[in-house]
């Protein structure tokens, strides 16, 4: 009796292990980023310009289920091609006070397998912080490289800065990032 008592108390326990397994958090887990693109587009009535960097770092660091990324490159690392100009951007976005643009989101660990990526970022540049929601970025993976693409749509009067002029003319207020980068879990 005290053997069929036991058997029936697994038995009814069986359709809940599948629960007890999904409900389990997520093993820690670290990101890394290996090569990044960023590229501003500034466009004027007179000209087109691009200025990209290759130099962000970031990390993600993940645990019990929720992962946390944060994205840096130095302002002065983006290159349009025109050293007067990269001055003046440096000048105009206050890069002396502000040398750092970072991006932080946050991502449901188990999100990192899905080609694509619906993230809530937090952009702080020239000293001021904005916030974009629901921008939505393209993730291929190739082995262990996760390769991650996507646009910001970010403005200038999103970071409060003056758009600098060309023959008295401003800028157009939209200045949006495209990324590209490979991220690997460590």
């Amino acid at each position: 009796m005290k053997k069929l008592s036991v058997f029936a108390t697994l038995l009814l326990a069986l359709p809940m292990m599948p629960l007890l397994y999904a409900q389990a958090p997520a093993p820690d887990q670290t990101w890394v980023l290996d090569r990044s693109t960023l590229t501003y587009h500034m466009s004027h009535p007179m000209h087109e310009v691009d200025g990209t960097s290759h130099a962000a770092r970031g990390k993600g660091v993940c645990h019990a289920g929720q992962c946390d990324f944060l994205v840096a490159a130095e302002v002065k690392s983006f290159d349009s091609g025109d050293s007067n100009r990269d001055l003046h951007m440096i000048q105009t976005t206050r890069g002396a006070l502000y040398p750092i643009v970072s991006v932080r989101f946050k991502l449901a660990q188990t999100s990192l397998d899905s080609p694509t990526l619906d993230c809530d970022l937090e952009v702080n540049f020239a000293g001021n912080t904005a916030h974009y929601a629901h921008v939505i970025f393209q993730q291929t993976t190739q082995g262990a490289a996760h390769h991650i693409t996507g646009v910001v749509p970010s403005t200038v009067s999103d970071f409060k800065i003056d758009p600098p002029t060309f023959l008295t003319i401003p800028i157009k207020n939209e200045i949006p990032i495209r990324v590209d980068m490979v991220w690997h879990a460590m």
